[in-house]
């Protein structure tokens, strides 16, 4: 019977296996390389698009800052203004007031009776002054009560000076300014009729 030596032939196929495998297993390690590495700049690139957007938004963000403190800023100013504004107001609303209230004081002093010192303090009114007798300071005041620009007079002091070469006496008083309403737009309001 003639030997059949199938040894060579089974060495082949072990190589030619053994090198298929060894392809496949160098092609599933490049396979896998390369997908790894697509994988990387994959997500590098999503990475750098989200870090590019994430700068984006911050530039945008420092502008915005910047815009409200501008914004805040320009506030400011203008509640300055309007400040300023309404302080102004009130004054020009204010001014005829001191004529007004001088104008007054002249129609109430009477006679025999002359004033050293006017002082004004919020909406009190102090003056101090001489008269020749008490009854002229009772008349000054009559006088201030009936007026439409003053009210509620006060006698503070009255003292009769003998060393006086009129004989007179100093007196201080103090009233309530109401003429004008300065909450109400500064118009001109009478708060009382004058009955003199």
């Amino acid at each position: 019977m003639p030997r059949i030596n199938l040894l060579p032939w089974r060495e082949q196929e072990r190589k030619v296996r053994r090198r298929e495998f060894l392809v496949a297993v160098g092609g599933a390690a490049i396979a896998g390389i390369i997908f790894v590495g697509c994988g990387k700049l994959l997500y590098s690139s999503w990475i750098d698009s989200q870090n590019a957007k994430n700068n984006l938004l911050k530039k945008e963000i420092v502008k915005l800052d910047a815009q409200i403190a501008d914004i805040q800023d320009l506030e400011n100013r203008k509640q300055r203004l309007v400040a300023r504004m309404e302080i102004i107001e009130k004054l020009q609303r204010k001014r005829p007031e001191i004529v007004h209230l001088f104008d007054e004081l002249v129609k109430t002093v009477p006679e025999g009776i002359y004033l050293t010192q006017i002082k004004e303090n919020g909406k009190k009114l102090e003056m101090k002054g001489v008269a020749q007798s008490s009854t002229r300071v009772s008349t000054f005041m009559r006088n201030i009560d009936s007026s439409s620009w003053m009210d509620n007079p006060q006698l503070q002091v009255v003292e009769t000076s003998k060393d006086s070469p009129t004989g007179g006496s100093s007196f201080t008083l103090s009233s309530d300014v109401i003429g004008v309403d300065v909450e109400n737009g500064g118009e001109t309001t009478v708060k009382k009729v004058a009955t003199k």
